[in-house]
Parts: C-alpha cells; structure tokens; sequence
C-alpha cells in the first residue's frame, strides 16, 4: 500500500465534516478523486458514490461509508444556547466538552462547543456531580459568538434543523491512527487506495468490481440501493475490540455474524482462504450485542446477493476511536487480493 497516498486521503476525509444528512461536501470529494484516478462515478439519489472499476464476470459491489455521527439542533434555548438531539449513536460521555462545528441551512458555519448546563464546578459544583449527562435536559451546544438570546442565534441563521459536526482530534502516535471517525472513514481512505493501485499498475480483476461509498450507514440503509447485475456485496468497515471480541487493532477481522444474521457462509469463507493464501494476519470474529454493516442492509432491503464484511480493528467505537496502520494495510490487502489475479 502506498501509504502516503492513504494518510493524504485521510486526511482529506477527516477534514470535511460529514454528519449523516449533510454529506454533500464529502460525497462532491470522492467523486472528484475517482474522477482524477480515472473512474467515472455516479451519485445516487437517496445518496452516496459508486464508480465501475472494469472486469469480467458477476458483479461485486465494495462499499464502505462517508457519513460521521453527529447532532441536530431541535431548540434555540432562551439564552442563545442550543438543544440538541443525536444524529445516529453518538453517547452523551463521549461528546462532552468537544468542540464543534454548526453548520445552518443557508450555508454559513460557526464554531462552538458541547458543555453541561451547568458546567462550572465553583459555583455549580452539586448539580455538576449529581446529574446523568443528557442531550435533552443537561447538555447544549454553546456558539462561539457573542449570543445573549434565542433571536441572537436565529439572527446567524442557527435555528432548528441545523447540523453540528464533532471535531475530529486527529492524531498519529507510533503507527497508532486516533481520531473521532476512525469509522469509517478509515476504510473510505483504504478503498481509495485499493482504486489507485488497480488504475495505477493496470491489475486485472476476477470479476466485474463496483466501489461504493455510502453516506447514511450510521442510520442503518445505507446500502437499500444495489445496483442491478449486483450478486455479491462486501462492506469494509471498522470492526469493534473489545474483552470478548477476537478483533485486533493490528489486523484485520473477518465478520462471521453481528447483531442481524450471520454473513454468507461460502463468501466468509473465501475470504478466509485468501487470508491465509496470502498470509494476511486476519481473525473472525462475531460482533453480536450492537453491530450492523452496510452489508446487512442490502439483505434486508430485498437484494439477491450474497454478503460479507470485513475490516480493521478499532477500539473505542463512537467515541474517540484508535487503529493501527498494521490493521490497514492488512484490510486494504485482503480487499485487493480478493478481486486481483
């Protein structure tokens, strides 16, 4: 892998924010980078990028996701400060003290950051410690402008229905990747450098191969829309550590179920081969409590294929996550060895 190239693209994807809903931006950047790596890419209408990448045979559609948890704001407090509720599974002890961004729907976007109502311990230092976080009662988005009312904030254009993008924090420690966002844009970056590989070296594939970048993944359909001639779908995406999970940061897990159903057998098991073929460090491993791919949702809308999954290991999941480049390059070398000759 070329590895310059991923962490160029990485951090190109980490810098646009991209909450599920307001994905314009990111998707607008994909396409170009396929474009410039000689594909041509199509949107989707109910959102999301795929590009053909040529080949022979049945048709495999990759897809790995865009879209970045995050929060809408449903009221402009009196103060100016602003309520919010979760886009997709952001927990409230994860996004404490975060700074972030509020992007308004004439286009405009304005720094500030996610506190307790009562946050400062010397003069609130009881109600400090004896409530729960909650989005909805003790937790707001406060501007970083000089709001005293609810009109102040309506008068920027930050009203109801705006979107509020979590920083990413991105940091590289001893082949460590931490960031907000690991998922999935990890794997966005990895499916860009498997394109440019392919392109670059003229590698010829097994079969009739599809990239797909979805943007509505945290919300659980982002892969309703298949496209037709489509028999097998793979979803790359982060796979959870945990005390009772097999996943590794340094290698690449290998889904054999999650929360939905269990992954096509025959295809968990091609893959499976070709880790060892080309001896990928690779576990299985199952992520049954909360987990589901994009793949799960091709199943689930009525799509005839057949599905699988894959990725890194990533701990912290939702929160401040972290990877390792050893788990990268050993997802983005089982992606490209199991559509290469």
């Amino acid at each position: 892998m070329n590895e310059q190239y991923f962490y160029e693209q990485l951090n190109n994807l980490l810098s646009i924010d991209s909450t599920i809903g307001c994905c314009g931006r990111i998707e607008n950047y994909v396409s170009d980078e396929m474009t410039r790596l000689g594909l041509n890419p199509e949107k989707i209408r109910s959102g999301g990028v795929y590009a053909k990448l040529g080949g022979d045979s049945d048709n495999l559609l990759i897809s790995a996701h865009l879209d970045d948890i995050g929060l809408m704001v449903r009221f402009v407090n009196p103060d100016g400060t602003l309520r919010v509720a979760k886009v997709g599974g952001l927990h409230e002890e994860y996004a404490l003290s975060e700074n972030c961004t509020v992007y308004t729907r004439d286009g405009n976007c304005y720094s500030g950051s996610i506190q307790k109502k009562y946050a400062s311990v010397h003069v609130t230092e009881a109600d400090v410690a004896k409530r729960p976080l909650d989005f909805a009662t003790n937790m707001e988005v406060v501007p970083d402008m000089d709001v005293k009312t609810a009109a102040d904030t309506k008068s920027l254009g930050i009203d109801i229905g705006s979107f509020v993008a979590l920083d990413p924090r991105t940091r590289y420690e001893n082949g460590f990747i931490k960031s907000r966002f690991v998922d999935d844009k990890v794997a966005c970056a990895i499916l860009l450098a498997v394109i440019r590989e392919i392109k670059e070296k003229n590698l010829k594939l097994k079969r009739n191969v599809m990239m797909h970048f979805a943007v509505s993944e945290e919300l659980g359909h982002g892969l309703t829309y298949v496209p037709d001639g489509v028999t097998d779908v793979l979803s790359v995406d982060i796979a959870p550590t945990g005390k009772e999970q097999n996943s590794d940061e340094h290698k690449v897990s290998i889904f054999a179920q999650d929360s939905r159903f269990p992954y096509n057998y025959d295809m968990t098991n091609e893959l499976i081969a070709c880790a060892k073929k080309n001896g990928i460090d690779y576990v299985v491993d199952s992520f049954t409590p909360h987990y589901g791919s994009d793949a799960d949702t091709a199943i689930q809308a009525g799509n005839n294929v057949r599905h699988a999954a894959i990725g890194e290991g990533c701990a912290n999941s939702h929160g401040y996550e972290r990877t390792h480049i050893d788990g990268v390059i050993n997802t983005y070398e089982l992606v490209l060895k199991y559509i290469t000759e």
